[in-house]
């Protein structure tokens, strides 16, 4: 198998853990007897998306986010044909999660969530719905960006860049679902048939990690003009 081709399997495997427990501990937080409520949304949801990128960064970088593959596309962190299949492997990942979730789990209970697509407030408009994708995603490929890319970077696995989801779970899953992730939303939006906003949960997350990654990489990794 050609280098490519495992880190796209890599991708796609990392993608489709996240997106199966992301979405199964939506659907069971409503079954009878769960209650595991917002915080335990929030942790399962850290858990795993540090487990995979842990998992996948030594054979694919652990990006597990097209977001977070195109904002180090923009930083030339990775080749375009490569960003291209591993968004591809992403997005595919995203669906064979979100089949096994509308397989495997309760279908009463995951119809009456989209099977855990995010979905925006009533009282959040469409453009307000962007722009809080995009600090969230800010905020994780800033994790992405200071504790994997940094040459200096402290041995956290994909520990730093999952922490990121609890506090952007607690104050923005209400109002956004908190994806910060396009392939997050996608695939169950599509094997549910729930594609309401889907353009919120691409275009917010995008920009946040493109705004992110130049950020990091102009300014606060940019030591060649340091006179400290």
């Amino acid at each position: 198998m050609s280098s490519l081709a495992r880190r796209a399997a890599a991708e796609m495997l990392g993608t489709a853990f996240l997106v199966f427990f992301g979405c199964g501990v939506i659907i069971m937080d409503y079954f009878p007897g769960a209650g595991y409520h917002i915080l335990g949304v929030s942790l399962v949801h850290a858990f795993i998306l540090s487990l995979a990128i842990s998992m996948t960064m030594g054979i694919s970088g652990g990006h597990v986010n097209p977001a977070v593959t195109l904002g180090l596309l923009c930083i030339k962190r990775i080749a375009p044909r490569d960003a291209f299949v591993y968004v591809a492997s992403q997005l595919v990942g995203a669906l064979i999660a979100a089949l096994l979730v509308r397989e495997m789990l309760p279908w009463n209970v995951g119809r009456l969530v989209a099977l855990g697509t995010p979905v925006l407030s009533t009282q959040v408009s469409f453009w307000h719905g962007v722009g809080l994708e995009a600090v969230w995603t800010f905020l994780l490929m800033s994790g992405v960006m200071g504790t994997i890319v940094a040459p200096n970077a402290p041995r956290l696995g994909g520990f730093g860049v999952g922490l990121t989801l609890i506090p952007s779970i607690m104050i923005g899953g209400a109002l956004t679902g908190a994806a910060a992730n396009p392939a997050r939303a996608f695939g169950p939006a599509i094997i549910s048939g729930n594609t309401t906003a889907q353009a919120v949960w691409w275009i917010g997350p995008i920009l946040g990690a493109i705004i992110a990654a130049l950020f990091w990489d102009k300014v606060l990794l940019n030591s060649g003009t340091d006179n400290s």
